[in-house]
């Protein structure tokens, strides 16, 4: 997990476009969605972290959006997951 107000944005956009960074995710209220989902845009800085991958994010205790992920976010509410 890399919190984003301990990297710097030319260190970000080279992990990302080195695919070491895959999901972003919101550390208040453990959620982690895609990096192109409108919710996690939305985020304060402090608030948001990255994930090289879904495990890791469920790892850390972290659940699928309800927007960017709904087929996922489903099947973790219904217990399934």
């Amino acid at each position: 997990m890399l919190q984003h107000n301990k990297i710097s944005d030319s260190d970000l956009r080279n992990k990302i476009k080195n695919a070491e960074i895959c999901f972003g995710g919101n550390q208040k209220l453990k959620i982690y969605g895609t990096l192109q989902c409108a919710s996690g845009k939305r985020m304060k800085r402090e608030n948001r972290v990255f994930f090289l991958s879904e495990n890791e994010a469920k790892e850390n205790g972290f659940r699928p959006c309800g927007h960017c992920m709904k087929p996922k976010y489903l099947k973790w509410k219904n217990g399934l997951i």
